[in-house]
């Protein structure tokens, strides 16, 4: 299977952030990072009651439709993400599996009142999609507040920790890379 990571758009994901992180991917995981084509907003994927999207049902859609040709398939979204059990979620993977979902909703500083911060937002973007690679490749949360895989439940969280793997995290992550041997699983983790 090629060794490489590939993105999807799905609805409207400006360009500079696609690009933000296919360039993360390679520079920090030796893995080219691929932009397809979009999909459509995930209408499917809409819980009226609670005006935002069922990440888990988006994660089930991309799971079905993911290409044989990369090695992992990103979804990036503008919209609002949630699983059932928490309020919402900056993203969500499959543990030891493919297929990841991210969204700019929460990452933008607008959505806390403050003005816009192109490098802030991009930073979180970059952190976000690491964190759910990380988790695709059999990592789980670190203790290390620093380390790009210490879960993030408040956008605080986010902004405090690197866009790195701290050593422990790296070298896992280096052999679960060079292993390669990714099975496709339903069980997913949430960040």
């Amino acid at each position: 299977m090629p060794k490489r990571i590939i993105l999807c758009p799905i609805g409207f994901v400006e360009g500079d952030v696609l690009d933000r992180i296919a360039r993360s991917i390679e520079r920090r995981c030796g893995v080219a990072g691929i932009i397809s084509a979009g999909m459509e907003n995930p209408a499917y994927a809409y819980d009226r009651g609670r005006g935002q999207y069922n990440s888990k049902l988006i994660l089930k859609h991309l799971s079905e439709c993911c290409p044989d040709d990369g090695l992992m398939f990103m979804g990036i979204t503008h919209v609002d993400l949630f699983v059932p059990i928490l309020k919402y979620v900056f993203g969500l993977a499959e543990i030891k599996g493919r297929c990841a979902v991210i969204s700019t909703h929460r990452l933008r500083p607008e959505y806390y009142g403050e003005s816009p911060d192109p490098p802030i937002f991009l930073a979180r973007m970059e952190k976000t999609a690491l964190h759910e690679l990380g988790h695709c490749f059999g990592l789980t949360h670190c203790r290390d507040r620093r380390c790009v895989m210490y879960s993030s439940t408040h956008i605080e969280h986010t902004d405090l920790k690197k866009p790195d793997f701290c050593p422990t995290c790296l070298e896992l992550f280096k052999w679960y890379l060079e292993k390669s041997a990714i099975p496709r699983q339903l069980k997913a983790d949430s960040s």
